[in-house]
């Protein structure tokens, strides 16, 4: 599921790359439009198959807005940001830091990693290197604001797999997203207000990548992480999702016409294998996994 995830998030994100290049819309209005189509279309689907859904205990609130904050809307802002000022492939880079924080932050706790999963982070990290190819040249003249944005993405996105998995101990995937998605759309509306977006006149194939975006690189994604992120420790969702890159940049070379070098080759290799690695996981480690829940 986690997989199928990555997967979709990278073939996604060439339709945000043609919002951005081709129609020259404001990154953080992706941001917050994805967030409301996606609520919009979970909100039906909670009132006619799952009532329940809606119900959240009075002392929880606060950590859903904690989540959506400093989760949700953190993550993508940070993301969305720092590709507007270092480039796409450093951006990528950073972001995708946040399994060896997690495995940091986990060995604080008191729990050292397994020398497999150790290896596995080694490759993505190397992997993903090599697949994002050359830093863009904004990236050398970058303030110190640009690259906290950077970082502060790996450390937003590290932040969001570990603490999601206190919420979907007690609640179910579309829950945490209905109310996450929520909060933090109304977080980001209050930086583009809607009818500043409205007023753009924005026409209606690039509505129709906006609804794509919604459904295709938030709703389906976000639901398919979370499902898998309640079975597996938080370090092994975080390295899965390093498939991503793999995906995004192989579409590019297909349908954007950028053509791969051979280190990028041997990068998106280290990827999968990475993946490969976590992904066979045995049995007695599935259920001690899922007894952590």
């Amino acid at each position: 599921m986690i997989l199928a995830a990555a997967a979709l998030w990278g073939t996604t994100a060439t339709v945000a790359r043609l919002a951005f290049r081709d129609h020259h819309v404001p990154p953080l209005t992706v941001v917050e439009l994805r967030l409301f189509i996606a609520s919009a279309l979970l909100l039906p689907w909670m009132a006619l198959r799952d009532r329940l859904a809606f119900r959240v205990e009075r002392k929880d609130w606060g950590y859903f807005v904690i989540l959506a904050i400093f989760g949700v809307a953190a993550v993508q802002g940070t993301y969305y940001y720092s590709i507007s000022r270092l480039g796409v492939g450093l951006s990528i880079l950073l972001q995708y830091l946040a399994p060896a924080l997690i495995v940091l932050w986990e060995m604080v706790r008191g729990r050292p990693a397994r020398p497999r999963t150790t290896v596995a982070i080694l490759a993505a990290m190397a992997g993903t290197g090599l697949l994002v190819g050359g830093f863009d040249a904004r990236a050398m003249g970058a303030t110190t604001l640009d690259w906290a944005a950077g970082f502060g993405s790996a450390i937003a996105f590290s932040f969001y797999i570990v603490y999601s998995k206190r919420g979907l101990a007690q609640y179910s995937p579309i829950t945490v997203l209905f109310y996450t998605f929520l909060i933090a759309g109304i977080f980001w509306a209050a930086v583009t207000p809607p009818w500043k977006i409205l007023a753009a006149g924005y026409d209606r194939p690039v509505w129709v990548l906006f609804l794509i975006i919604g459904i295709g690189s938030t709703l389906l994604p976000f639901t398919l992480f979370y499902a898998g992120l309640r079975r597996l420790p938080a370090e092994e969702a975080g390295i899965l999702a390093t498939l991503e890159p793999v995906v995004a940049v192989l579409i590019a070379a297909v349908f954007l016409g950028e053509s791969l070098r051979s280190l990028q080759w041997l990068g998106a290799a280290l990827v999968l294998g990475a993946t490969l690695l976590v992904s066979l996981q045995a049995p007695r480690e599935t259920a001690v996994a899922t007894e952590r829940l």
